[in-house]
């Protein structure tokens, strides 16, 4: 399904990687990877970007790594978090955009709620890490290697 938003996102996202870069001399994401106890990770696919993505986003100034991720996580899934999330990894995103680092964390008490945003998310899903939907998103696979297969952590997102 193609959404108004995904057909203007290639047009849109070089306007806010710049804007991003005029307020920001770096950038810091986080992406949660959130277990539940069937050991199915929570995965979200986006109105405006194609396939399956770990959820997350920016860091705002004034806010901690964590707290945007409790955030975050409210907002695209309807998750609250119940403990501190625990750092995974740290990667740099440099192959997309200069500056940028993400940092992952993992998840594993939680409950469920609505989310509190609308129109960023178009669906959401539990998956097993080791059978993942073909169009999940290769950054998203190569974390889960990593969480659970064992793999390598890469320094690059």
């Amino acid at each position: 399904m193609t959404t108004w938003r995904a057909r203007i996102e290639p047009f849109t996202r070089p306007l806010f990687f710049a804007f991003s870069r005029a307020t920001r001399g770096m950038t810091l994401g986080v992406r949660g990877v959130a277990v539940d106890g069937e050991g199915r990770v929570l995965l979200v696919k986006h109105t405006y970007v194609h396939g399956w993505w770990l959820p997350g986003g920016g860091v705002e100034r004034g806010q901690t790594a964590g707290d945007a991720l409790i955030r975050e996580m409210r907002e695209e899934a309807g998750l609250i978090v119940e403990e501190r999330p625990t750092l995974v990894s740290v990667h740099s995103n440099e192959r997309y955009f200069r500056g940028d680092h993400v940092l992952v964390y993992r998840i594993d008490r939680f409950t469920l709620t609505d989310r509190s945003s609308h129109g960023e998310i178009a669906e959401i899903g539990w998956f097993d890490p080791a059978d993942l939907p073909a169009d999940t998103h290769r950054a998203t696979r190569a974390r889960l290697a990593e969480v659970f297969g064992g793999a390598p952590v890469s320094p690059a997102w």
